[in-house]
């Protein structure tokens, strides 16, 4: 029986069907990887989702993706369109998320521009509607933020 060859689309799927499995992480990211979630660096909405921003490692994606789901539980992940060419791979969609604290659900599209090489992933890029998810840990009485549990609200 002939084994059919990994493409790359293959290895991003199986890393974001397996995201909250640090192991598998760790087998699919390249040592170097860079992780950019929502933009290059933007210190204010660091403070209420500190895994945004561009980050360097495997440690990277295991802490920032780690944090991202002790903040918010995922309801639904469900992706519309996956494409790729040579090492790059797009792919979009939507997704509902409750945060934990708050019990607020936010909706919201997604896109994930990614590279892989070597059977690694080298570098994944991730958007969303940042207003709509930052808004998720909102606490409106106050008008400050609140995202971990246990944690100070946040006043930006």
């Amino acid at each position: 029986m002939e084994k059919t060859a990994v493409t790359t689309i293959d290895t991003v799927v199986k890393l974001l069907t397996n995201i909250a499995d640090p192991n598998v992480i760790r087998s699919l990211v390249a040592e170097d990887a860079t992780y950019v979630s929502l933009n290059f660096n933007n210190p204010d909405l660091k403070k209420i989702m500190p895994w945004c921003g561009t980050n360097i490692g495997i440690s990277a994606f295991v802490k920032n993706l780690q944090m991202v789901y002790q903040c918010w539980e995922a309801l639904e992940f469900k992706p519309s369109e996956i494409f790729g060419s040579d090492d790059r791979v797009a792919i979009f969609g939507s997704f509902k998320y409750r945060s934990r604290v708050l019990n607020q659900i936010v909706d919201s599209p997604f896109s994930i521009f990614s590279k892989v090489k070597d059977g690694k992933v080298t570098y994944l890029q991730f958007m969303e509607d940042t207003f709509a998810t930052a808004a998720s840990f909102h606490e409106r009485s106050t008008g400050a933020y609140r995202n971990f549990p246990n944690s100070e609200p946040i006043k930006i």
